[in-house]
């Protein structure tokens, strides 16, 4: 009797460490906590990095090395966008200081999800105090290393 080990195909339900990484460092690292779980075609990864994970076995361990716009797309400077600060204060905490670089989550219009948004600047001119958005994901336009241990397929 032959023993195949499992292979990630789509639609696949993995256990896994992960690791994104771009040119100033790692983005999410999984490997020094809880492993991950995901199932394939759903979003939780973009399709490049899943087209990665396709045919690898249960139990390997391979790091890839994408070009600059490959796994997240080019940067697109529309997702750069001013939001007055009523909108925030509406959404939260009245009183909430912002710093640049804060992430913060915002819903989907539907409200069944959410994604996030980097502060990038302060305006407070005649048009109101507002904050600069950037939506765009942290290694788009970027080269990234993706690391990935396959813990289990089902």
């Amino acid at each position: 009797m032959t023993l195949t080990l499992a292979t990630v195909k789509p639609g696949a339900f993995l256990t896994l460490h992960y690791r994104m990484a771009g040119p100033v460092g790692d983005v999410i690292n999984t490997f020094e906590g809880a492993p991950a779980t995901l199932t394939l075609g759903t979003g939780e990864l973009s399709p490049t990095l899943e087209a990665y994970l396709l045919g690898l076995a249960e139990g390997s361990h391979s790091t890839f090395e994408l070009p600059a716009g490959s796994a997240f797309g080019p940067r697109n400077p529309d997702m750069l966008q001013w939001l007055a600060r009523q909108e925030l204060i509406d959404m939260g905490e009245p009183d909430e200081q912002y710093e640049i670089g804060d992430v913060l989550q915002f819903p989907t219009p539907d409200g069944k999800a959410k994604f996030a948004g980097s502060v990038q600047d302060f305006r407070s001119d005649e048009r109101g105090d507002a904050v600069l958005f950037d939506f765009n994901h942290p290694l788009a336009g970027q080269p990234v290393t993706f690391e990935v241990h396959v813990i289990g397929i089902l």
